[in-house]
């Protein structure tokens, strides 16, 4: 029964909505090395950056792309994707961040290394899992999504693991290093209703990740090849509650009222996994279950109210 009471409540917390919270987000383009991966590289990128823009309602100047060549497209692209722009990138991020934002940091690069030594291939000197490390500490009160699409990206999950820290990659460790094709289906997956699997008009993280995972293996199958990539993912259980898509609106002060209650008890959550490593295991996992709870029975009044989801 326990199982099962902690299933509802995370049916209920997956509709999560995160234009509660201000977006932000940086889109990293590496080395293509071959005009066909500068191109899709390119297309993911900038579905991305109009997805963010345009559906998620993001403001522009929290949208940072930075790529091998940015003058091919001056109306998207900030600067060139060098180690140390992204850490300068970051960095301003973080001094505009406020508490309980979302950064969403995506990376589409070839990759090599393995363990904190995994880098992606950039113009200059290669920026490693360790350097993202570094560069996101300063995010520790914001939720942080960093999705690695590249190749020999599996490392990543492990090295960039933390409390508030979602991270997805390509593929399953360093050692698939074969050119991948997860950005565009996982891009794909945000971008429009495909991965929406509840149809309630916001993309979680792992919507977008089990959609995209499904696609990867249909594509390779479609192609009669062996799959040599298989995406990871960090965290389910904050993947769920991480969710993008058209802000939730009303004009009812019942529904905005419930809202207001389901996103600090969404906050406690999030604090919660936070104090987990210091915590009895047994006292950690009733807590979860109360707030989890708790939230289930928040979403079903916002249902009944009329405010979604």
């Amino acid at each position: 029964m326990r199982r099962v009471a902690i299933a509802v409540a995370l049916a209920g917390l997956a509709a999560s909505p995160v234009a509660a919270q201000a977006v932000h987000v940086l889109i990293v383009t590496g080395l293509a090395g071959e005009a066909r991966f500068d191109s899709t590289f390119h297309a993911a990128a900038a579905t991305l950056f109009d997805t963010a823009r345009e559906r998620w309602a993001v403001a522009e100047s929290s949208i940072v792309y930075l790529a091998e060549n940015p003058g091919r497209d001056n109306a998207r692209m900030r600067g060139v994707s060098t180690k140390d722009a992204i850490a300068r990138e970051l960095l301003a991020l973080s001094r505009r961040v406020a508490p309980g934002d979302v950064l969403f940091v995506f990376l589409l690069a070839h990759g090599s290394g393995s363990g904190p030594t995994s880098r992606l291939s950039l113009p200059g000197p290669d920026a490693t899992a360790a350097d993202f490390v570094a560069w996101l500490a300063g995010f520790a009160q914001q939720t942080v999504v960093v999705v690695n699409a590249g190749s020999a990206s599996g490392d990543f999950v492990d090295a960039l693991a933390a409390p508030r820290r979602l991270v997805v990659a390509a593929t399953r460790s360093a050692v698939e290093r074969n050119e991948t094709v997860f950005a565009e289906h996982y891009v794909r997956g945000l971008a429009g209703g495909a991965a929406d699997a509840d149809k309630d008009g916001r993309t979680s993280v792992r919507e977008a990740f089990e959609y995209a995972r499904r696609e990867v293996a249909r594509a390779y199958e479609s192609d009669n090849r062996l799959q040599t990539e298989h995406a990871r993912i960090s965290d389910t259980l904050l993947a769920a509650t991480v969710t993008f898509g058209a802000p939730v609106t009303g004009s009812d002060p019942r529904v905005a009222a419930l809202w207001a209650e389901r996103r600090a008890l969404e906050a406690q959550v999030a604090e919660l996994r936070g104090r987990k490593p210091s915590m009895d295991a047994a006292a950690y996992e009733r807590e979860l279950e109360r707030l989890l709870l708790e939230i289930a029975a928040k979403t079903q009044a916002i249902r009944y109210a009329g405010g979604r989801p």
